[in-house]
């Protein structure tokens, strides 16, 4: 529980927080931690059964990333309907069915941004909406074969990781 906070800096994305939090052991640390709005990520499995992954510009890994459509929750925003927008603005797809796959805290060291990941089944054309900012290549592939590039680290993002990990140990395929 924080017993102090300094707001450090804030803005469009995130806030910066100095705080002071009481321990289990009733000690107190300092801490500076980033507060995030939270994302929603999803994995679109596309008719022929392979998955969709992006290749995106990531000014802060300096290169271009694979990874799933992803996108911060506005206001108020259910974390299936950011999950759902995301998909449709980034690769032009539709979600049938949304299997939900739980959520992971991606850096709990020094933010509280919780990024909830889902599967997207019977796509639909929808209407192709990329921001500006955006660079995007598709990259679908054979499930082993994105699964194996998370393994040998080709495939580097946590929440893509993950979401290939779920989808092939909990849902194994869509309906």
């Amino acid at each position: 529980m924080s017993t102090n906070s300094t707001e450090l800096y804030a803005g469009k994305v995130l806030r910066l927080c100095r705080e002071v939090h009481t321990l289990p052991n009733g000690r107190t640390g300092h801490y500076e931690i980033v507060h995030h709005s939270g994302g929603a990520a999803i994995l679109p499995i596309l008719p022929n059964g392979e998955v969709l992954l992006i290749r995106q510009f990531r000014p802060v890994a300096g290169k271009m990333v694979i990874e799933i459509p992803a996108g911060r929750l506005d206001p108020g925003e259910a974390p299936a309907d950011c999950a759902r927008r995301e998909l449709e603005e980034e690769t032009g797809y539709r979600v049938g069915e949304l299997i939900d796959l739980g959520s992971t805290l991606p850096s709990v060291g020094y933010t509280d941004e919780r990024i909830h990941l889902f599967v997207a089944c019977d796509l639909t054309a929808g209407t192709l909406a990329q921001e500006h900012h955006e660079f995007i290549e598709f990259l679908p592939l054979p499930l082993e074969e994105a699964i194996a590039m998370a393994g040998d680290g080709r495939i580097d993002d946590a929440k893509t990781q993950l979401a290939l990990l779920l989808y092939a140990t909990r849902v194994g395929g869509c309906r």
